[in-house]
């Protein structure tokens, strides 16, 4: 199994920011990286009145829009399906033989390893004292007294880099 790493906090935490700088660091030390986003909001990177659009909703279940660049698979679930992605259903649609890692944004109540993202000045509770997964604390200030995780500095994006790259030697 291709090993996962979450990053878990709450909107606005910087947790897209920081998998941003840090997917490129990562590449450049020659993994191969999967990501999988969990998102609240409807979304469609589809454009209407383009031909996978239309074939897409005309009725299909799933729909995988392929060019050399790059491939895209869509599910659609009917109305009495919907429900919250599942992240091991997520995991299983990814080719983990042309993976070293994958990274999770969201899905923070899932029992993964994953790294706390927590911005002390947006008043939110801090997650890795009911979470023994959260491996790593990284904040835009000191870890909260009392912390024992490794602290991580969200401005220093090379210093995560260093801690996955670490943990993903030592196991």
């Amino acid at each position: 199994m291709t090993p996962v790493i979450g990053f878990a906090g709450y909107s606005g935490s910087g947790k897209t920011t920081l998998l941003e700088h840090l997917i490129p660091l990562l590449k450049a030390r020659g993994l191969r990286i999967g990501l999988v986003k969990h998102s609240h909001h409807n979304i469609d990177p589809d454009k209407p009145g383009k031909d996978s659009y239309r074939l897409r909703h005309a009725g299909c279940n799933q729909t995988l829009l392929a060019t050399k660049e790059r491939h895209m698979l869509y599910f659609e679930y009917p109305e009495p399906e919907r429900a919250e992605p599942q992240l091991e259903q997520c995991l299983s649609q990814l080719d983990h033989s042309q993976l070293d890692v994958i990274l999770v944004e969201g899905f923070r109540d899932q029992p993964i390893v994953k790294i706390e993202v927590h911005r002390p000045s947006y008043g939110k509770p801090l997650l890795h004292p009911h979470d023994h997964n959260i491996i790593a604390f990284a904040s835009d200030e000191p870890a909260p007294e009392g912390c024992t995780l490794p602290y991580l500095d969200l401005n220093t994006p090379q210093s995560v880099a260093d801690f996955i790259m670490k943990r993903l030697r030592d196991n």
